[in-house]
């Protein structure tokens, strides 16, 4: 049986490693931050130990219940509260790291329970890595490394396309993916379509000129540049 002072060192413990991680998502502005992770981490590992201790006696054999069928549910409920943080802004989705410590969290959580403290640690301190140190990392390697998302609406018209991407050629921009939508209004015979282009930008690529370029292609109407649209008016970029 668990002894009192084991109890509070096991709930102490949790209580100060979801603090240290919900610290870094609180100063990261992210929805879920400080109080939540504690709550997670403390939360799991009182039901782990409840799930180990609890029971007992109650079993076959007098052993107690399965710790594993309260610590799936605790994995379960996490899922939720992860998915509550995961938002949609456009075409970008925030969140999912956050998600990911709650589950981290969690995990941590049920482990202190059981009494294992080097793993808990051990963990805490990768899972701080990850979310600090590697952050900067990648911020470093992959800043000119990300998708741009451009959307082109236009009057639609045979070689369309081919013109656009000769544009986004010459200023050395690699389109990694193209999606194509078409539409009709009630009071036009012209169909619009809208071309979505995901590339990559280099390095030292000059967005007004690019802009300027695109808005000789004849029947552009408007641009959207990752959600910012850029109107076409008599062969001048307005922003």
């Amino acid at each position: 049986m668990i002894t009192m002072g084991e109890l509070v060192l096991r709930l102490i413990l949790a209580t100060i490693i979801g603090g240290v991680i919900g610290f870094e998502r609180e100063i990261s502005n992210r929805p879920a931050g400080f109080r939540t992770h504690i709550l997670v981490t403390l939360g799991s590992c009182l039901i782990m130990i409840v799930s180990i201790y609890g029971f007992i006696g109650f079993g076959d054999g007098g052993h107690g219940g399965e710790p594993s069928r309260l610590a799936a549910q605790v994995v379960s409920g996490i899922g939720i509260l992860g998915a509550g943080t995961i938002l949609r802004e456009g075409t970008n989705i925030k969140g999912l790291t956050t998600a990911a410590s709650l589950w981290i969290s969690g995990g941590i959580g049920l482990t202190i329970g059981i009494g294992f403290y080097t793993a808990a640690l051990v963990t805490t301190g990768l899972s701080l890595f990850s979310l600090i140190i590697l952050r900067v990392v990648e911020g470093s390697i992959l800043k000119n490394k990300k998708y741009t998302i451009i959307k082109v609406s236009a009057i639609d018209r045979l070689g369309l396309l081919g013109e656009i991407s000769s544009v986004m050629a010459s200023h050395k921009v690699d389109i990694r993916n193209i999606s194509m939508e078409a539409s009709t209004t009630d009071d036009e015979a012209d169909t619009y379509t809208s071309i979505i282009f995901y590339a990559k930008l280099p390095s030292k690529i000059e967005l007004h000129q690019l802009h300027d370029d695109l808005s000789l292609v004849e029947g552009i109407t408007n641009i959207i540049w990752n959600d910012k649209e850029v109107f076409i008016s008599k062969g001048r970029t307005l922003i």
